[in-house]
């Protein structure tokens, strides 16, 4: 695990964890929630137009340029994972765009969450494998995953609040998991020069499941609380990418004697989960816009929710 690796996957981490809290302010000074396909297109054009989302797009552009040079210098079992520290970052930021303070059982949930994950992480020791897949593995792995999202969609439409939001977020981490394989797949094959970059598939592949993850985003910050879907979001796309990695690029964990630690990584990641669900932050609207600092006008301000 080289320290250039770490650090730009750290980099991206910030930028990463810093646009979804400025997405979700954005989200957040638009209180029309109401269902259907033309409310959520309004809301949406509204939202894109908002200063907190512009500089939270600009910001996942940097967050991308990162992750591209990390992937491009490092694995993706490696690059992915270390996102994880998306979530103390997300808290950070958070409390410092909205106001507010998370509490204690918040702050403990996050880092179980973290810990279990940089512990699994350290023990588990990914290695790097191919810079490049088969396009049978490629067709394999991306049924595998638009399945596993298309029902994690449907699951969520009956749903509401955080479990919608949880829903939605680990739908879009799994493509951005997917993404970010892909993306993989482009800098691996930088040394065939211009030409076998913007000639192959996965150019394109990465673009629109790029812009998949995308929407899928924008909707789980629309559902519910940033401490809902920010978790999903993180883990969801580390667990995936290691399998991906796996799968697509024949990198692998260890095993053996590293089975130990890696199992309390998990049993830390699993009481990290449970623990922000019983979170009083998580009721307690702790990414919601503070009372007076919204630019949203009166009438729009008092709109059911």
């Amino acid at each position: 695990m080289g320290a250039l690796t770490v650090v730009l996957a750290l980099l991206a981490a910030l930028c990463n964890a810093s646009a979804s809290v400025l997405q979700r302010r954005a989200a957040a000074e638009e209180s029309d929630s109401r269902g259907g396909a033309r409310h959520a297109v309004r809301w949406l054009t509204r939202v894109l137009q908002r200063p907190h989302w512009l500089a939270g797009f600009g910001l996942l552009i940097l967050s991308t340029v990162f992750q591209a040079w990390a992937l491009a210098v490092g694995s993706l079992s490696v690059v992915q994972p270390l996102l994880a520290s998306e979530l103390l970052f997300t808290l950070v930021v958070g409390s410092l765009v909205f106001h507010r303070r998370p509490d204690l059982r918040t702050w403990s949930a996050f880092t179980s969450l973290g810990v279990g994950l940089a512990l699994f992480l350290t023990a588990a020791s990914p290695s790097a494998g191919r810079t490049t897949a088969s396009d049978g593995s490629w067709l394999t792995a991306g049924g595998v995953v638009l399945a596993v999202v298309v029902a994690l969609v449907l699951a969520s439409r009956p749903t509401r609040g955080g479990p919608r939001a949880a829903l939605l977020g680990l739908a879009a981490a799994m493509s951005f998991a997917m993404t970010a394989a892909l993306l993989k797949e482009v800098v691996g094959r930088r040394d065939q020069g211009p030409a076998g970059v913007f000639t192959h598939w996965s150019l394109w592949a990465t673009a629109v499941i790029g812009l998949v993850s995308f929407v899928l985003l924008q909707a789980a910050f629309r559902a519910g609380s940033l401490t809902a879907s920010q978790p999903a979001l993180t883990l969801g796309d580390a667990i995936t990418s290691v399998a991906l990695g796996w799968a697509l690029f024949a990198e692998h964990i260890e095993l053996g004697a590293r089975l130990v630690p890696e199992i309390i990584g998990i049993l830390l990641i699993g009481a990290g989960s449970f623990g922000l669900a019983a979170a009083p932050s998580v009721g307690a609207a702790w990414d919601t816009v503070p009372h007076g600092t919204s630019d949203t006008h009166p009438a729009q301000r008092h709109q059911p929710r």
